[in-house]
């Protein structure tokens, strides 16, 4: 049975953003282009991971004599998104994602895969009513990957405060230390 494969070669937008309150927050990398939105559920973690990994890319390409992509060292500022998601359908819950560097676009390319389960609850139904294997398959210029970066590491770090006792999250209704056994 073929991938669907929800592509987006010059998105209009791609962000992390989340719905819910610090401490239940679910993470979501939406991506838009024209009136196509494809929204996929992702954990803190591999948002930070993923900001952190395309920094490293384009810090590589800056460091490239004559830095020929024209790899820019902050955000542009004609590229800051700090506005809210649009509606948000899931289309999956991410498990593997590659990052891959493109020079003959000069486009960093993003491909997730969603968790495999053994019921596969998450793949998509194809015409014949039968579960279809999905994936989303991002190209993005240098400008709007280092502003997806920005806004990333800007989202997971909004969450939670961490206690500087114990080094876990304090929640909003309190916090009682828990130390690791010796």
């Amino acid at each position: 049975m073929p991938t669907r494969v929800h592509e987006f070669a010059w998105p209009d937008r791609v962000v992390v953003g989340t719905i819910g309150l610090p401490g239940a927050r679910t993470f979501y990398l939406q991506v838009r282009a024209g009136t196509q939105i494809v929204s996929i559920a992702m954990e803190k973690e591999q948002s930070a991971l993923l900001a952190e990994k395309i920094d490293e890319i384009l810090d590589q390409l800056i460091a490239v004599e004559g830095n020929p992509f024209s790899v820019p060292t902050g955000t542009p500022v004609e590229l800051v998104d700090n506005d809210q998601l649009d509606a948000v359908q899931e289309q999956f819950r991410t498990g593997a994602m590659t990052l891959a560097w493109d020079p003959t676009t000069a486009q960093l390319v993003l491909e997730a895969y969603p968790i495999t389960d053994v019921d596969d609850n998450d793949a998509s139904l194809d015409e014949d009513g039968a579960k279809a294997p999905e994936m989303l398959l991002v190209r993005m210029p240098v400008g709007t990957a280092r502003a997806f970066a920005k806004r990333t590491r800007e989202i997971v770090g909004a969450g939670r405060p961490t206690c500087p006792l114990c080094g876990y999250p304090i929640d909003a209704d309190g916090h009682i230390c828990t130390f690791p056994e010796a």
